[in-house]
């Protein structure tokens, strides 16, 4: 990234609304994320995280206001050449296939699921491969069938692909569903890895679960039924307060070495 770039803002969205079959999804959302922040984005079931993360990704566009992503504003940019600089990690990743993981991981330089027929990969690109698995620690996993790997194994594999592409933006949709405790931080651990070893790159977690969070998270946005209920500094959004709006519940959040955990509030109040 030129340096001239590294102080633009990687995501400006102001005054977003979002309709779908006459349902208002987003209503009035903002958001600005520079370069090296990671950002949180959480709320219940149907708060309109997805929706949001579609339009960050360039895979949607707003109703009204406007949604600048890398410099370029949506509805006047090719998307296409847009979405190759944006990292998109969706769990629910369409491969049937028995492709080893390190092809699955070269997808990300061809944006295809599948590899291309007659495609090769450069020399420079297949190295490429073998070092970002390593650093998501599924180095020894590279010749794996994408079929016989866990879901962890399998969340840490479509990082990969994602960096691929070298992008400036990478967005995570709930990469840690359905793992278990130590698949989840095995995932979370590669996170963090891959934050220290590209500073300048932002990042955007969708999650249920303040758990999933990475202790290198930076900001976060809490939403509730298309709307903002807070934004900005982690340690000032992700509060019991806030919190507990959000869900409409009474939850107490604790914040120790770094990573966040939740639990119901205990009769007579809630804390900050």
């Amino acid at each position: 990234m030129a340096a001239d770039e590294r102080d633009r803002n990687v995501i400006d969205a102001d005054g977003v609304d979002l309709v779908r079959t006459g349902k208002l999804l987003l209503d009035q959302v903002t958001l600005a994320v520079r370069p090296g922040e990671h950002w949180a984005l959480l709320g219940p079931n149907g708060a309109g995280k997805t929706t949001l993360l579609a339009l960050l990704g360039a895979r949607a566009h707003p109703t009204r206001g406007t949604v600048r992503v890398l410099g370029h504003r949506l509805g006047r940019v090719d998307v296409r050449e847009l979405r190759a600089r944006i990292g998109h990690v969706d769990p629910r990743h369409d491969l049937r296939s028995a492709l080893p993981a390190r092809e699955v991981v070269l997808t990300g330089a061809t944006g295809s699921i599948e590899i291309p027929p007659r495609w090769e990969p450069t020399p420079g690109q297949d190295a490429r491969a073998g070092e970002l698995l390593a650093l998501l620690g599924a180095a020894d996993r590279a010749q794996d069938p994408w079929t016989t790997l866990s879901q962890g194994e399998r969340g840490r594999v479509l990082i990969a692909r994602a960096l691929m592409a070298d992008p400036d933006l990478l967005l995570l949709d709930e990469p840690a569903t359905g793992l278990d405790v130590a698949a989840r931080e095995g995932l979370l651990a590669a996170v963090d890895r891959l934050r220290a070893a590209r500073p300048h790159m932002a990042t955007v977690m969708v999650t249920h679960h303040l758990e999933e969070l990475p202790a290198t998270t930076t900001h976060a946005l809490l939403l509730r039924a298309g709307r903002t209920v807070a934004c900005g500094p982690a340690d000032e959004v992700l509060t019991s307060k806030f919190v507990s709006e959000c869900f409409d519940h009474p939850i107490e959040i604790e914040r120790r070495a770094g990573r966040w955990s939740a639990r119901a509030a205990a009769a007579g109040g809630q804390g900050a």
